[in-house]
């Protein structure tokens, strides 16, 4: 999997090299990418996330569960005791049986769903596939986004703004509606948003707007669903790396330095960033909700 070996996430290190820094070497892939493809390749907690059995049979719904982010997501919610559904892109089968097996290794169930969220209908099959597949939800977790970098906003189609708003906006929308009706008090909706919905970049400019979208969506949920038991948050990543940054999320010239400006000095990995998910998931997060917890590297806070 990882050429990164970490062998255990709760050994003290120093954070400035516990993992790889710039500069990385150009690695253009058509999107979505692969993490087979990614040098140096990225963990995902693959070797050294251990769980506690905080998500004892609960069971959860992550889009974007292929790669990066959502992978690692997966990966620590199996450890952690949950069964787990997942939707990826059909191109990205090869990842996604990576983690049926990680997830099957746990002995937990694992019900890979392929489709496209852009698609209304699919969205209502995913959630109903997954409730089925599962026998229940308590744990929703929207992560599946896209990123396409654009020098100028001429350079920028109405299809490519529209496919963006589709996948990172209004999906998240139709997802949260076919799920709600499915989950039972004490149940998570975790949506993942970005430090580009608080600085955007330049080159993002369709893309920074529907990660703002994200934050008052989840602000709003939270305070309609409050009186149902149910908790939604959002996690609002730095820069981190996944196979979204090199498949046109940035110019490969900011792929060579990616991650150089936090003052950490690096990206952070996926396996940094999927504890966030488990303490918003599990009932350690219990008075945690309409939150925007930020994982940066010292950017600012979310």
């Amino acid at each position: 999997m990882s050429n990164i070996k970490v062998k255990n996430q709760y050994e003290k290190r120093n954070p400035l090299d516990q993992y790889p820094k710039p500069p990385f070497p150009r690695q253009p892939q058509s999107a979505p990418g692969s993490v087979n493809k990614m040098n140096p390749l990225p963990d995902h907690g693959e070797e050294s996330y251990q769980g506690f059995g905080r998500l004892k049979d609960r069971k959860a719904l992550v889009t974007g569960g292929d790669s990066g982010i959502g992978r690692a997501a997966v990966i620590a919610f199996a450890r952690e005791g949950a069964d787990v559904a997942f939707n990826y892109l059909p191109s990205e089968e090869e990842n996604a049986q990576e983690v049926v097996k990680l997830i099957e290794a746990e002995g937990r169930k694992a019900i890979p769903l392929p489709g496209d969220i852009s698609d209304e209908s699919f969205c209502k099959k995913l959630v109903e596939d997954a409730v089925q597949g599962l026998g229940g939800l308590d744990i929703l977790v929207n992560n599946a986004g896209r990123q396409t970098s654009q020098q100028s906003i001429e350079e920028i189609t109405t299809e490519q703004f529209d496919n963006t708003f589709k996948v990172n906006v209004y999906a998240l929308f139709w997802i949260c509606k076919a799920a709600i009706p499915h989950l039972e008090p004490g149940a998570s909706i975790i949506n993942t948003t970005s430090i580009q919905a608080f600085d955007p970049s330049e080159n993002l400019l369709d893309y920074a707007p529907t990660k703002s979208s994200i934050v008052a969506f989840t602000k709003a949920l939270a305070q309609q669903v409050a009186e149902k038991g149910i908790r939604v948050n959002a996690v609002a990543p730095g820069p981190f790396w996944t196979p979204l940054q090199p498949s046109g999320g940035q110019p490969q010239e900011k792929v060579e330095q990616f991650g150089s400006s936090t003052p950490l000095g690096r990206p952070g990995q996926p396996a940094e960033i999927a504890p966030m998910y488990v303490l918003l998931a599990s009932q350690e997060g219990s008075y945690i909700t309409g939150e925007v917890m930020g994982v940066t590297g010292g950017m600012m806070p979310a």
